[in-house]
């Protein structure tokens, strides 16, 4: 552990406002090097709360880039944590207006080169390519962490044009809670209760706004970069892990940016949505800290260091592995490629007419002779399917797919040679569709000898989409129709012996948002075929090349930080608030038919910060479906969050309620808040709504 005297810079916080053009003042906390020269910064700008959800992990990063020799700035998004005004929609304009009003602050100040940078994890990592996007003068380089370019379909709201069922809901859930959180007394004063009510008078759930677009419309095409990669000129480094939802972006910005001649680094290892150095599984864990110093140094203090001489993409590819909700760390190698898309990937075709078809009960032969595969699934094949957003728990990777393989139908292809998957595979269908509407959801896992299947990625079509993800198109009934149904980016080997498995079903809760009906379709397997980017680096006379390119990719052991001394008392002890319950329970109603999906995202609990600070934190989310009946899905997210000093005889609470069902016609979105001060209830609101289903 390095401890702050072992930075070249002694290093003093700074906690001061940033003042706007409207009059807005935001809260910024900077880590600043001691030193009369002027340095360049670093910002990092969220609306998780700098004194809080934040802090342990601000702790780790700010005061290293410090001790280097940077201004390294923490700045609550206008309307959250300590800042004024009120919470917006995620990634609105009023963000970024204010975005780029902050970097042009902090490069006017005395203190500052000029030059900055910008980084940070999902919403962080979000903006700084928004931001990035505007070109400011100012902002020299981003390092964007788990993040996405495409707003509408690599986020938490939708996935193949379906509606997301699990964090559609939980993540607006999870915004309605943390938008009313009351401002800190520590910063605010006596004026910290009119300020809470003014921010609780003026929320608005995040989720009617999302399900109101349900087709990738200016609402998605706002923020989303992948409008028009030309709009970067800042250095991307662009990080990701096999287990983040958000992978595919480091694929897609390393191929374009780099293909526009932009200052470009892709890294994509075995990691959940956390940065690469935290001790949290799975591993191995990286330097991050010094990648990103690297980084820092050559695009702000013009050093020539080699950050631009590593190979364009670095990435994991991940040995085969039983099924696990958690592993401490993944067997593996590191891999390189100078070009991305890569030459030495191909494309091969596995056509599902050549694969072992499972249950054999739904292959038929029609009077003519075409083979038909009917796939038409219960409607909780997904409940092993793992937590969408893995964050380093026990519970959150896929277990045993063998329960959710009984209730597809399965294509099986014996591997005789070991198999290396890295990219983005797709499956091309030929489908035929009883009704208008309809989804298909893919999964490819390695099963193997013992039968034991491990999910290795995925991806969705809903059927209206399948012309493009800005329109609703309606399937001709009784009609074959050619589909293709993209998957999640993966670097992971198959062995020899083992089978590869398409895991093809007609539902997947609480994943995605069931259809109406739920009768599934057909499939023709003749004109149906897998593709598989398949990397060979044995093959060809450039083999030994690439050989030493990739064993050249070379990461230190991670160096971290001492840590916050925050302290965490379990559920059940003495000044802990909430329920001690698993964080992943699947029960089964065999009377009601229905399956219930109870799980704890487990983001931290109660926590005690070193300011006195006590954070209090109980979350659930339940999700319910009759395995029978698509118009039963039903979902519910329920946040307690408590916030008390002692020593300034302050005592807050919030508890946010969110609730989704659906009919044939429309779905319908609960929310409510209460916050109290003490014993006192200040505030209550509900809203309720009914959102006409487009395409969802």
């Amino acid at each position: 552990m390095l401890k702050p005297e072992d930075l070249p810079f002694d290093v003093k916080i700074i906690e001061d406002w940033i003042p706007l053009s409207d009059g807005t003042r935001l809260w910024m906390k900077a880590w600043m090097p001691v030193t009369d020269e002027p340095v360049p910064a670093i910002l990092e700008y969220l609306p998780y709360r700098h004194g809080d959800w934040t802090a342990p992990r601000d702790h780790e990063r700010h005061p290293f880039y410090a001790g280097h020799g940077y201004a390294s700035i923490r700045v609550d998004i206008r309307g959250h944590g300590s800042s004024e005004g009120v919470p917006g929609d995620e990634y609105d304009q009023q963000e970024h207006d204010d975005g780029l009003e902050v970097i042009e602050w902090i490069a006017k100040q005395d203190w500052c080169t000029g030059k900055v940078g910008m980084f940070g994890i999902s919403w962080g990592g979000f903006n700084s390519l928004q931001l990035a996007s505007y070109k400011p003068e100012a902002l020299k380089a981003i390092v964007t962490v788990c993040s996405t370019d495409d707003r509408y379909d690599n986020d938490v709201h939708y996935f193949g044009g379906s509606m997301l069922g699990i964090d559609m809901h939980a993540w607006a859930g999870t915004m309605l809670a943390f938008e009313s959180r009351p401002v800190d007394k520590r910063v605010w004063g006596e004026k910290w209760l009119d300020q809470w009510k003014y921010r609780l008078e003026n929320i608005e759930p995040f989720i009617d706004t999302w399900v109101a677009h349900q087709v990738r419309d200016d609402y998605w095409k706002h923020g989303s970069v992948c409008e028009d990669y030309s709009s970067l000129d800042a250095a991307v480094m662009a990080v990701g892990g096999w287990y983040d939802p958000y992978r595919d972006t480091v694929l897609r910005l390393t191929e374009h940016l780099s293909a526009l001649g932009k200052n470009v680094r892709g890294i994509v290892g075995p990691w959940a949505h956390q940065y690469p150095d935290r001790d949290l599984r799975p591993g191995p864990h990286i330097d991050f800290l010094g990648e990103t110093l690297r980084w820092w140094d050559h695009w702000l203090k013009g050093e020539d260091n080699g950050a631009m001489d590593t190979p364009l993409f670095r990435g994991w590819i991940t040995d085969s592995v039983p099924p696990r909700s958690a592993y401490e760390k993944m067997p593996g190698r590191w891999v390189a490629e100078n070009q991305w898309p890569s030459p030495h990937i191909k494309p091969t075709e596995l056509s599902l007419d050549g694969a072992h078809v499972a249950p054999v009960a739904a292959q038929t032969t029609t009077s003519d002779g075409t083979v038909e595969v009917r796939v038409a699934s219960p409607q909780d094949v997904g409940a092993d399917a793992g937590r969408y957003f893995p964050y380093g728990n026990a519970a959150d990777l896929p277990v045993d797919q063998r329960s959710d393989d009984g209730k597809s139908v399965v294509f099986d292809f014996p591997v005789v040679e070991d198999i290396d998957i890295l990219g983005n595979a797709s499956v091309k269908l030929r489908v035929k569709s009883p009704t208008e509407r309809g989804q298909v959801y893919v999964r490819i896992n390695d099963v193997a000898e013992d039968g034991s299947s491990t999910l290795v990625t995925r991806g969705n079509l809903n059927f209206s989409a399948r012309e493009g993800r800005d329109k609703a198109v309606a399937m001709p009934v009784g009609e074959w129709v050619d589909v293709e149904v993209p998957i999640t980016g993966v670097g992971y080997r198959i062995p020899a012996g083992h089978v590869l498995r398409v895991a093809i079903s007609s539902a997947y809760w609480p994943w995605v948002w069931p259809q109406p009906g739920g009768e599934g379709f057909s499939l023709d397997p003749a004109a149906s075929v897998l593709v598989l980017p398949m990397r060979d680096s044995t093959d060809g006379d450039d083999a030994g090349e690439r050989a030493a390119l990739d064993a050249s990719v070379r990461f230190d052991d991670p160096v971290r930080l001492v840590p916050l001394d925050v302290k965490y008392p379990e559920a059940g002890e003495a000044g802990a608030a909430g329920t001690a319950r698993p964080e992943r329970l699947i029960s089964q109603d065999v009377v009601a038919n229905e399956t219930v999906l109870q799980v704890d995202p487990a983001y931290g609990g109660t926590r005690v910060y070193p300011d006195g600070l006590h954070y209090d934190e109980d979350t659930v989310e339940t999700y319910w479906i009759n395995k029978d009946d698509p118009l039963s899905a039903r979902t519910e997210s329920v946040w307690t969050v408590g916030m008390r000093r002692p020593d300034m005889d302050w005592d807050t609470k919030v508890v946010a309620t969110t609730r989704m069902r659906c009919d044939a016609e429309n779905i319908y979105t609960y929310s409510h808040v209460l916050a109290y001060n003490g014993d006192e209830l200040i505030f209550e609101k509900t809203w309720e709504k009914a959102h006409p289903r487009i395409a969802s």
